[in-house]
């Protein structure tokens, strides 16, 4: 059974950081489903090992990412965006940008692009994910994203940013009703976390 820590604002374990043995511990204790090929796992720490400027968006093949699963505090809903450059919903998350501590970067990104106040993150980091991106006027590459379970607060009220053309709650049966419709990963991801918040939390 995974055991999850919903962290408060200032815990230690959100501080920056910049040394990769804090992105590496945050993989290697990921708390993966059986349904997630250990693959991409490897894949990241692969990476991680071959590439000094993982971390940094400027890095090539790919980069580091954090990405939130935002869900309401009843474990019934997930807030996904419609992502403005690649036109496709996802969760929030973004380019660890220099931080390589994963979980710090996929809070901050959820309250970047959900503009929600009171966010909490826990930890272990519950996906992981390797997957290739193609913005415009930027070449193919590979974003290594690591993925956590993030609890929204009662009565929470989203604002999009200008990365996304909309935000959106759905419980798990909606996501069928999405146009453009969402890939296997986000599926994946959206079943993993809403099975596992429910357990933890709601």
């Amino acid at each position: 059974m995974t055991t999850l820590e919903l962290l408060d604002p200032g815990d230690a374990r959100l501080a920056p950081a910049t040394g990769l043995d804090v992105a590496t511990g945050l993989l290697v204790g990921a708390a993966l489903d059986t349904a997630v090929p250990v693959g991409h796992r490897d894949e990241v720490l692969r990476l991680i090992d071959a590439h000094r400027d993982v971390a940094h968006r400027s890095c090539l093949p790919g980069h580091l990412t954090g990405s939130a699963l935002v869900v309401d505090p009843e474990a019934a809903r997930t807030l996904l965006m419609l992502h403005r450059k690649l036109g496709r919903w996802f969760q929030p998350g973004g380019h660890a940008d220099g931080d390589t501590n994963l979980a710090a970067v996929a809070l901050r990104e959820a309250q970047e692009e959900t503009g929600i106040d009171g966010l909490r993150v826990a930890l272990p980091a519950i996906d992981v994910d390797v997957h290739e991106v193609a913005p415009p006027g930027e070449e193919r590459h590979l974003h290594l994203d690591t993925r956590f379970l993030v609890v929204a607060p009662p009565g929470a009220r989203e604002q999009a940013n200008e990365e996304s053309l909309a935000l959106r709650w759905l419980t798990e049966a909606e996501l069928d009703g999405l146009d453009p419709p969402v890939d296997e990963s986000t599926r994946r991801l959206v079943h993993r976390g809403l099975q596992l918040a429910r357990t933890a939390f709601a």
